[in-house]
């Protein structure tokens, strides 16, 4: 089904999601060459500054694609086998046992069993994902705290494992996505092996991994609810993302990210072989208990009545993001929002309904162009 862009629809749903309780909001969706960019909403409550669609952002997990698609870049260069045991690349790391079982591959799908490291990180986290007795306290504690990558992934090896290697459906962690492995291949912090060889390599002029602990250029603040427990919102644009790294760090724009994804789908940041690869899912169960389709830093999406599509999702503290391109890289759509974890929990630490929650739906629907226009207005 062929749904070209409606302009309008799209800026109503982006206004719909801003008026259910989102400060600010943003995307780029495209539909071949016809391109719409729009905001809703502000991007510091304080100033009523609006938000506007070129401003970068903190995009959370969508890093994980960057980073698979690296990893895949030397396999390509013969310097890391997927299906070779981790232990044979970092055995100080992951030893004895757990290293040889653990292969490459069931790092990056999500697969070997490796707990995250969050919760050890951020002690005040402690029932992470569980969220009843979690307080925000750690949050401002360590806006500047500086962690070196071996550290944490030596949290998550010691970590109980949260299932056998290989075994499915997976754990999503970001200990499997800290990747000593880039630089023990080539040499390079794995920062600067990502930037080089895909963000570079992408042509992408408004992304970066972050080195210090601010957003450079024009960006919205990144409002924190950790539901309902800070009220209200806090702004965490400014804090050290060495805490995820090359997991979830990357800065980015809406037209950077659908730019980074076709460029990926069409072969030319990854050969169609190793694409291919980063497209064999497995279940993977997520930090929400859900299960997705994942493959090697790529989830799939089947979307009614257009598809299958590729792409991520990702959270950092205020900020969150999501980029997702049809399988043939025709329709993309890639939106942001400066306000996380606004559903509130109830006696049990069930988050609760909130209007932000179909209001986003419905704007997806609208950005994918699910369904006929007059059945998308009856969700806005």
């Amino acid at each position: 089904m062929n749904n070209p862009l409606d302009h309008a629809e799209l800026n109503a749903a982006l206004h719909t999601v801003h008026r259910a309780g989102m400060p600010g909001v943003f995307a780029e969706v495209r539909d071949g060459e016809e391109v719409w960019r729009g905001a809703a909403g502000v991007a510091d409550l304080a100033t009523g500054r609006p938000v506007t669609a070129d401003m970068r952002h903190r995009v959370g997990s969508i890093t994980k694609t960057f980073t698979a698609a690296a990893v895949l870049q030397q396999v390509e260069n013969g310097l890391v086998g997927l299906d070779t045991p981790i232990g044979r690349y970092l055995p100080r790391l992951v030893p004895g046992e757990l290293g040889d079982a653990i292969t490459v591959r069931m790092l990056i799908n999500h697969t070997s069993g490796l707990a995250d490291y969050l919760p050890y990180a951020y002690p005040s986290l402690k029932a992470f994902p569980s969220l009843a007795d979690t307080t925000p306290e750690s949050l401002d504690d360590n806006r500047l705290t500086r962690f070196h990558p071996t550290e944490l992934i030596g949290m998550g090896v010691a970590a109980r494992p949260a299932h056998r290697p290989g075994g499915t459906p997976g754990t999503y962690s970001n200990t499997n996505y800290l990747c000593q492995l880039l630089e023990k291949v080539t040499g390079l912090a794995a920062e600067q092996c990502i930037t080089e060889n895909v963000i570079e390599r992408a042509g992408l002029t408004d992304t970066e991994l972050p080195l210090g602990p601010e957003v450079d250029g024009p960006h919205a603040q990144h409002y924190e609810a950790w539901f309902g427990m800070i009220d209200p919102p806090r702004d965490f644009s400014v804090f050290d993302m060495s805490w995820v790294g090359p997991a979830a760090s990357l800065i980015s724009t809406v037209a950077d990210l659908n730019r980074f994804c076709r460029l990926l789908l069409a072969g030319e940041i990854v050969t169609p072989l190793s694409l291919a690869q980063m497209q064999r899912t497995v279940p993977v169960a997520s930090f929400e208990g859900k299960l997705v389709d994942y493959g090697l830093g790529l989830h799939r999406n089947q979307v009614p009545d257009r598809g299958t599509f590729w792409g991520h999702d990702g959270s950092a503290w205020g900020a969150g993001a999501i980029s997702m391109t049809s399988a043939d890289g025709t329709r993309q759509m890639s939106i942001a929002v400066n306000l996380q974890r606004w559903n509130r929990l109830d006696a049990s630490g069930k988050p609760q309904p909130h209007p932000l929650d179909g209001a986003i739906a419905a704007l997806h629907r609208v950005a994918l162009g699910v369904g006929s226009a007059e059945d998308r207005r009856g969700h806005l």
